[in-house]
């Protein structure tokens, strides 16, 4: 959909800024007057992880003049292989400053205002009041669904991206002008049911190709030209190397937002037959060591994917991965003669299968809190995280 420019022209373009920006002052649609909204223009970017490292980069190379950073988190080795801002040297540094950096050597003339915060209900209007555009580069559905409320609340289009293995999907919402992303995902899925990109993996140049989308549709959408998202969802598959888009539609009986609420209430991270499950059946990796060292009997199961379990596992465990304990088809690995202790990355997933195998009939069934990166941290240090 063709919309207006969002923002207003800067007075001027300095000769250092026209030698810079050259290439895209002699594209007629954007020239100078597009040049001069790009430095003029606010954007935030939420998160500077898969996504909002390409994201930040190409947009500071841009020209946009003030960049906003939503990032509380410090960076990890796991982050680069695909979050390409942050470098060696950077590994426990703040992620934010680690991107303020890189986005300061890119492009000088760009203003980095950072809020080292978690995004909360409480914080996020007041931190984008002040922008023009936001673009979503966050992993889970609860900010995700803060995040629109309040664009829809302050009346700002926002860029929203989805990365996952090997597939990814980008669109826009602005709901003054049409969907908002309660259109696209009225309610959230159920809790368990979408892994996370740190459960099931992300072919790290994914979030390039997405990320650059996510972009040109910031640039189009500050400047008014060409058609953006709008309206419509782009798919990408890398493994096919196919795009195709998919039309999306405000739902008119859809009730109005007026107020922001509590986000992880609503999407639930663990589902309540988990929590009922887990509420005095869960022990910690000391006790489970401990177990061990006494010789006690049972049978360890390890919930998560095959790939995971190649790359670290707890010994002694038996790979049974949650799906098939929760068709019912491995149920009938478990010996009956044995306390069933269960495990998975950090203990989400294990909670979800501790509720399918005491429904079994497995009632004095346990999982691990803390899962085997709890295990790798507390009890043997010598084995990978991942």
């Amino acid at each position: 959909m063709a919309l207006p420019p969002l923002v207003e022209p800067a007075a001027s373009l300095s000769v250092d800024e026209v030698r810079r920006y050259s290439r895209h002052l002699i594209i007629p649609d954007v020239g100078m007057d597009g040049q001069k909204r790009l430095k003029n223009a606010k954007v935030l970017c939420v998160g500077a992880g898969g996504l909002g490292s390409p994201t930040l980069m190409y947009l500071a190379a841009a020209g946009v003049g003030t960049l906003g950073i939503v990032e509380f988190d410090t960076v990890d080795e796991s982050n680069l292989q695909r979050q390409i801002i942050h470098g060696q040297s950077d590994i426990g540094r703040s992620k934010a400053e680690s991107a303020r950096d890189s986005v300061k050597e890119i492009n000088p003339y760009v203003n980095v205002i950072l809020h080292e915060v978690r995004l909360e209900s409480d914080n996020v209007l007041d931190i984008f009041r002040d922008y023009d555009l936001i673009v979503d580069g966050t992993d889970n559905f609860a900010t995700r669904y803060l995040v629109n409320d309040a664009a829809v609340l302050l009346g700002k289009p926002y860029v929203w991206g989805s990365i996952y293995r090997f597939e990814g999907q980008v669109s826009v919402f602005w709901d003054e002008y049409g969907p908002n992303y309660r259109d696209l995902y009225p309610v959230p899925p159920p809790p368990g049911m979408v892994p996370s990109c740190a459960e099931g993996g992300v072919l790290g140049i994914l979030c390039a190709s997405i990320a650059s989308v996510q972009a040109t549709e910031a640039i189009k959408l500050i400047t008014g030209i060409g058609e953006t998202l709008l309206g419509r969802l782009m798919v990408y598959d890398a493994l096919e190397m196919s795009y195709r888009t998919i039309k999306i539609r405000k739902d008119p009986a859809a009730e109005p937002i007026t107020e922001l609420i509590d986000y992880e209430e609503f999407c639930g991270t663990v589902s309540e037959e988990a929590q009922d499950a887990a509420r005095g059946s869960t022990i910690t990796n000391g006790e489970l060591q401990e177990w061990k060292e006494a010789g006690k009997d049972y049978f360890l199961v390890d919930v998560r994917e095959p790939a995971e379990f190649e790359i670290v596992s707890i010994p002694g465990a038996t790979l049974i991965p949650k799906g098939d304990i929760l068709s019912g088809q491995a149920l009938s690995q478990f010996p009956q003669d044995k306390q069933i202790v269960l495990y998975c990355k950090t203990g989400v997933r294990s909670a979800e299968a501790l509720a399918a195998v005491k429904a079994a009939g497995f009632r004095d069934a346990v999982h691990v809190q803390g899962g085997v990166i709890g295990y790798v941290k507390q009890i043997d240090p010598s084995l990978p995280e991942y």
